[in-house]
């Protein structure tokens, strides 16, 4: 039997043996080591609910994820037993226009470790042995620790963010929001070539932990701080309120890209900035597969740890979920040993 986490219900999380699946002929066997508790793990376990994905049956929770093979389908060519792996979480129709087009991430028919959008569910991977097509395993560069390499998964939101900006090489960036995306986005932003990086958020400590991560400029909104005028800002608080502050904060003709997830329904947003000054406001969803670039990235030395302020054995995984969900903690990205 494997151990997993398994949300049951809002509030109703629970470490639950489950029987490992073996392997198909196109598939992976993988031993997870780290896996990292992301915002939609906790909306599940919280709200019983992620947007518009209700939970339906108790579901392994988990998509930040890395390990080692440990078993290897007849048809699986290009890794062995033992080798350190990543896994991309989703799986795309490859059909449909956006499968075509190269934005798989918006493919309509997408399903997505540890995500209860389709019935039954698509059980995540926060269990002990879990085993996915092959095609979804990335390998893990030299000299990376599957303990870094299970934030690959958050790095590629963050990297593929940046990119919905276009070229940043020089521009001033604010990124509102120090979130653990937020983090990942102010490190991508410096790999991406920004002339300068400033932080804002509400809470003290994780401003701390953004200027480790790269932020030459840090912005305390909670002790009366203002929003300064930037090139480009990456909205990665998801607050409704932020959206209306940093339309009003970019520069003329500047960009916003929207990374934090906002509620669903309906908003209050002041949007008469995008008319009088021409700002592009733009969304950005997942990625496509800069989860590979990520681990480039990790290889050549990118250090995640400064964000990485927690870690508990899976047996106190209701512990970790708690610190996960609870800012007054100090917490950024908590992670999970198996």
């Amino acid at each position: 039997m494997s151990l997993a986490v398994v949300v049951h219900a809002a509030g109703d999380l629970r470490l639950d043996p489950v029987e490992p699946r073996e392997p198909g002929p196109h598939e992976a066997l993988v031993a997870i080591e780290y896996g990292g508790i992301c915002g939609s793990d906790l909306h599940y376990v919280k709200h019983g609910a992620a947007g518009l994905s209700i939970l339906k049956d108790p579901m392994v929770l988990g998509h930040e994820v890395a390990g080692r093979v440990a078993a290897l389908g007849s048809e699986v060519t290009g890794f062995e037993v033992g080798q350190a792996v990543a896994i991309h979480p989703a799986i795309a129709c490859g059909e449909c226009e956006f499968c075509t087009s190269g934005r798989r991430n918006l493919c309509g028919n997408v399903h997505h470790l540890g995500s209860a959008a389709y019935y039954p569910h698509t059980e995540g991977a926060f269990a002990a042995l879990t085993a996915v097509p092959a095609s979804q395993l990335r390998a893990v560069p030299d000299g990376v620790s599957t303990r870094q390499a299970a934030v690959a998964e958050p790095l590629g939101v963050a990297i593929h963010a940046v990119r919905r900006a276009g070229s940043i090489e020089g521009k001033t960036v604010l990124v509102n929001g120090a979130g653990p995306i937020g983090a990942l986005v102010i490190a991508a932003a410096r790999k991406a070539g920004a002339g300068r990086v400033i932080a804002s958020d509400l809470a003290a400590g994780s401003l701390a932990i953004a200027r480790r991560m790269g932020a030459d400029d840090v912005v305390n909104l909670a002790e009366g701080g203002t929003l300064p005028a930037t090139d480009v800002v990456f909205e990665a608080s998801g607050a409704p309120a932020a959206v209306t502050s940093v339309l009003r904060a970019v520069k003329r003709g500047g960009i916003v890209v929207q990374v934090g997830n906002l509620p669903a329904g309906e908003l209050a947003v002041s949007l008469a900035e995008l008319v009088f000054r021409e700002i592009d406001y733009r969304g950005s969803f997942r990625f496509v597969d800069e989860i590979s670039t990520a681990l480039a990235y990790l290889g050549e030395g990118l250090d995640v740890e400064p964000m990485l302020t927690h870690e508990f054995p899976v047996e106190e995984a209701i512990e970790a979920f708690r610190v996960a969900g609870d800012r007054s903690t100090g917490s950024s990205k908590v992670l999970l040993r198996f």
